[in-house]
């Protein structure tokens, strides 16, 4: 009989094992499948996550708490709080039995021999089998078999935020739902990362594609914290359509451990971080995606300022996008837009001279 499995290399993944390592790690590996190019990595299954509760006794020890809270309903942000801190101080200082460290140990050492690449730096991620996003907990810049232990712990702590427990509480849902899966993934030495929508988020356009960039780190524009650049593309023929660019004061970087925000240079906060050509291409790989998988997507990518383009364009989630409903347009919106369409396109060719120019070190 062959012995159950724990952990996945991504490209042995695709959309069917959503429940078994959660839908972000079954997206990479779906995106594998597509020729995407995807930071390697492996995925800890939701079924390693229950096997070290039930090897460490906790599943028994939260049950009781649960069980001992009573009704939630009508309950403050403050006992909220109070169950988060204690279940995940519970699993966090809760020691890796050795059945549950040395798979995860071999992966990583791996995923270093794969990349020959010592204390490969990764980022570890959260993988639930539903989508929410920004609700768990993503650590970057991990380093070395230890760190990345104690990150994996933390991320299957991070289902018992305090924003967690009350969601769960409110949507009628188990607080002890959300199992999480764990990616890990090596990580980016990012020059510039940012989202992609193939439709538009907020007027439900289907042939538009729109993109926000900052430098760094790809948190530098999911958080929204920060002004960014924004650039939308015409879905049919690729044509650069607008673009604006933010005043960019922070962004997120790598430090010799962990990543955090610091302050954009001054020559670089009004310049675009990605030319025309990084921002078409971004596009046309968006819309073929779109078309293979069915439905409009909401992407997250990032460039490696150590490779050339376009090889230095990687892929870190595709997943169905949410879009306002499109209203038909009236007569005069249409002749509107007709005619704007034949204005000139803003001209950014010079980006990328200028990108070369910038001496990029944080």
């Amino acid at each position: 009989m062959e012995e159950k499995r724990f952990i996945y290399w991504f490209e042995e993944l695709g959309e069917e094992h959503n429940d078994i390592v959660g839908k972000k790690c079954a997206n990479l590996g779906q995106m594998m499948r597509l020729g995407m190019r995807v930071p390697p990595g492996f995925a800890i299954s939701i079924d390693l996550y229950k096997e070290f509760l039930r090897i460490t006794g906790l599943d028994k020890r939260l049950e009781r708490y649960v069980m001992g809270l009573g009704d939630l309903k009508n309950v403050g942000i403050r006992v909220f709080e109070d169950i988060s801190t204690n279940i995940r101080e519970w699993i966090e200082g809760q020691e890796l039995p050795e059945s549950i460290a040395k798979p995860i140990s071999s992966y990583y050492e791996g995923l270093c021999e794969r990349t020959q690449t010592p204390e490969l730096p990764v980022s570890v991620r959260s993988a639930g089998t539903q989508s929410r996003p920004g609700m768990f907990e993503t650590y970057l810049n991990v380093k070395g078999v230890e760190d990345v232990l104690n990150k994996v712990k933390k991320v299957w702590a991070s289902s018992f935020t305090t924003r967690a427990v009350a969601f769960r509480v409110n949507k009628g849902l188990p607080l002890l739902g959300d199992e999480l899966g764990v990616a890990v993934v090596k990580l980016v030495n990012a020059r510039c990362s940012g989202i992609c929508f193939t439709v538009d988020p907020v007027t439900g356009d289907t042939s538009k594609i729109i993109l926000e960039a900052n430098w760094g780190l790809g948190e530098g524009v999911v958080s929204g914290a920060e002004s960014v650049d924004g650039f939308v593309i015409n879905k049919e023929d690729l044509r650069l359509l607008q673009a604006h660019i933010g005043k960019k004061l922070k962004c997120v970087v790598n430090l010799k451990e962990g990543a955090e925000w610091i302050n954009v240079p001054d020559h670089m906060q009004t310049i675009p971080c990605i030319s025309t050509e990084e921002a078409i291409e971004i596009a046309r790989i968006a819309g073929f995606v779109e078309e293979r998988l069915g439905c409009p997507q909401d992407m997250e990518w990032a460039i490696d300022k150590d490779i050339s383009f376009p090889e230095s364009l990687f892929w870190l989630q595709t997943r169905p996008a949410k879009a306002a409903k499109q209203k038909e347009k009236t007569t005069s919106e249409k002749l509107a837009e007709k005619i704007t369409s034949s204005f000139s396109e803003l001209d950014l060719s010079k980006a990328k001279e200028a990108l070369k120019a910038i001496n990029f070190r944080f």
